[in-house]
């Protein structure tokens, strides 16, 4: 098979690449481009899994980055296990053509205890005293040691929270080529997040995105003139695109006041109560997760979600599949915002009684997502100086919460999930490989043919 990089870099779009991105833009000229239809929700676990496995959410059961466990009654967002993905990968299926075959995945979602030869991915250590230190989880093992002893410990803050900046993504970067020199891969599959933060951040028509631009641009031209001089085929593609938002939606609070949500208060701070409640939602960008206890409450629920300012559609049931979401592990109702809006998880009325969770960096303990953890409180004085403060106690092994993360979903200025309102916010795919990308528009589950073709490819391409 023919040696081939996925380089996924988040939040591309068409409308990004010009004065700001010298390199993409040259290398676009040169290239076949398609958009892709964004899968439903648009967002990275669901996009990753239909990508390499060829198959739609209700096939293979990423409905979301996170869903509500029936079983536990418990809601779980970004684990990171391959076996839930419920359908063959793509390594597993060139695997069977050309025994040869290996892969690396480099940052891809669903990334640990899978079939593929190497991969590395951000996993922090949770140590019992609540600290909890930057690390990274690989196969082999041992590659986990190799990497960090020579570009230093994964940078996991700045790969999400307010101190994200290109540093994770270079780390990556780097990382990728160290591993294809050590193994030399088939297939490499590489994540550079980059982009998603200050397009959620900031917003996409902020001036400042520029820099950001430029910062991916620079890594872009890296990787890909290390791969085309190893002769490998390159495919630059992205997840979705960003788009401007100004309304956060709380459903919760909407199920709550119909008395339809159930509270557990704890030290006088308030928990969601999952399997006590009627009804509650999961948010995850632009789309929610409703999940009802009793089928007959669902009509009525889902006409209350639909007169709530900012609700673009709703479905429920059958209509689900519509879609490609009628999966045991989707909501009995799904909704979906409209271009400007997005959904947030808090389900409380008074700020004074927020789980403390709420003002910290905790991506597996809050209900659903939570875009505002890439703020810090704007509110806090002498914020760098607190900051240092806290990190002292933790090296000095004193508990200590890092609660800088502010409570008002206001700041957020990008969001995505939906299907956007014009092409031009779609996410793409290039490659200079010309015959294997024939058309202008491709559907999400056709980005497995497209990486498929350029393995079994042997036309050699100029570079």
């Amino acid at each position: 098979m023919k040696k081939t990089v996925v380089i996924d870099v988040v939040g591309l779009t068409t409308g990004l690449i010009g004065e700001n991105t010298p390199f993409l833009k040259e290398w676009s000229l040169k290239a076949s481009q398609a958009t892709v239809q964004p899968v439903m929700p648009a967002v990275t676990c669901t996009a990753h899994a239909t990508y390499y496995t060829g198959k739609w959410p209700d096939e293979h059961g990423i409905v979301a980055n996170g869903w509500y466990y029936r079983d536990v009654c418990e809601v779980r967002n970004w684990h990171q296990s391959n076996k839930l993905v419920e359908a063959p990968k793509i390594w597993e299926v060139a695997k069977e053509l050309d025994p040869t075959f290996t892969c690396a995945n480099m940052g891809w979602w669903f990334n640990m205890y899978s079939s593929v030869d190497y991969s590395v991915t951000p996993r922090p250590q949770y140590l019992e005293d609540g600290r909890k230190f930057p690390d990274c989880y690989t196969q082999p093992a041992d590659l986990r040691d190799y990497l960090q002893a020579k570009f230093g410990t994964f940078p996991l803050f700045t790969y999400w929270g307010p101190n994200t900046n290109i540093k994770s993504t270079q780390w990556l970067a780097d990382a990728s080529i160290e591993v294809d020199q050590k193994y030399n891969p088939t297939l490499t599959l590489i994540y550079l997040p980059h982009l998603d933060y200050n397009l959620q951040r900031i917003g996409p028509e902020d001036p400042r995105i520029a820099t950001d631009l430029q910062e991916i641009d620079k890594v872009c031209k890296q990787l890909v003139e290390y791969y085309e001089s190893k002769g490998a085929q390159v495919i630059l593609l992205s997840e979705y695109g960003i788009t401007q938002v100004d309304r956060p939606i709380m459903l919760n609070r909407v199920l709550r006041k119909e008395g339809l949500l159930a509270i557990r208060e704890e030290r006088g701070l308030e928990l969601l109560d999952a399997g006590a409640s009627d009804a509650f939602a999961v948010a995850d960008h632009q789309i929610a997760h409703i999940y009802v206890k009793n089928e007959a409450d669902i009509p009525r629920i889902k006409k209350l979600i639909e007169a709530v300012p900012g609700v673009d559609k709703v479905y429920a049931g059958k209509e689900r599949e519509q879609l490609h979401l009628a999966h045991s592990r989707a909501g009995e109702i799904i909704a979906i915002a409209d271009a400007r809006s997005w959904f947030g998880y808090y389900y409380w009325f008074d700020d004074a009684k927020a789980p403390d969770f709420a003002r910290l960096v905790a991506i597996h303990k809050k209900p659903g997502f939570d875009p505002v953890e890439l703020h810090a409180d704007p509110k806090i004085k002498f914020l760098l100086p607190k900051v240092a403060f806290k990190v002292l106690k933790k090296k000095l092994g004193f508990r200590m919460l890092m609660d800088i993360i502010p409570l008002d979903p206001t700041l957020v200025k990008g969001s995505h999930g939906r299907m956007p309102d014009s092409r031009k916010e779609y996410p793409l795919i290039m490659t200079k490989n010309k015959d294997l990308l024939g058309q202008s528009h491709i559907q999400p589950t056709e980005v497995f043919d497209v990486i498929l073709a350029h393995l079994k490819s042997h036309k050699e391409v100029a570079v």
